[in-house]
């Protein structure tokens, strides 16, 4: 019997990033997750939707659901915000909640999902005041953040860092494998002990 994967999902935001992001869902998939793409409404202009279906096997989600609609995503065992724009977190630490985004984010929250964050904004717009400050409401409510552009490359033809992100992951896969074992007996589908 397969062991079930630890469930991410990935949120995409706008940014230069979101044009490769395929590349990091290849590197969450081969890393044991289970990945589930969610795109803010900018991102999708960003964004190769086939590419990371096929990255993930699952279908890319950017709008809410109806009400007659079943869920469409699984709990998650993490949430990853990758790329992560100034506009994005800035709604987010205030609490604003009308998108599925920020519906999303605002849950994990509530819930205790770990959340990882890795910013990426201009530095006129990282040198906002508010920009530091919700930062730092964010990282107290237990969100982990990368580097502010730690995805930028080196030189403009170099990829995208996405290494950073997988060492703040790589201690929650263990954990969120734990979890999702547990997860597994609960739903009766073996596992645990």
């Amino acid at each position: 019997m397969t062991e079930p994967r630890p469930v991410l999902i990935l949120v995409v935001c706008a940014a230069p990033p979101a044009a490769k992001i395929q590349e990091l869902a290849e590197l969450l998939t081969s890393t044991g997750w289970d990945v589930y793409p969610v795109l803010t409404e900018a991102a999708i202009a960003w964004v190769d939707q086939d590419a990371l279906e096929k990255s993930t096997r699952h279908a890319v989600k950017s709008q809410p659901r109806s009400p007659q609609e079943p869920k469409s995503l699984p709990r998650a065992d993490a949430i990853l915000v990758a790329p992560a724009t100034f506009n994005t977190i800035n709604q987010w630490a205030v609490g604003i909640n009308d998108t599925v985004v920020l519906g999303i984010l605002n849950e994990a929250l509530g819930t205790g999902t770990r959340v990882v964050v890795s910013p990426y904004a201009k530095s006129a717009l990282a040198a906002h005041p508010a920009f530091r400050s919700n930062l730092d409401m964010l990282a107290g409510a237990g969100v982990r953040f990368t580097a502010a552009e730690a995805l930028r490359p080196a030189d403009s033809d170099a990829p995208f860092n996405w290494s950073c992100i997988l060492e703040l992951l790589n201690g929650i896969s263990v954990t969120a494998r734990t979890a999702a074992d547990s997860h597994a007996s609960e739903d009766g589908r073996g596992g645990g002990t």
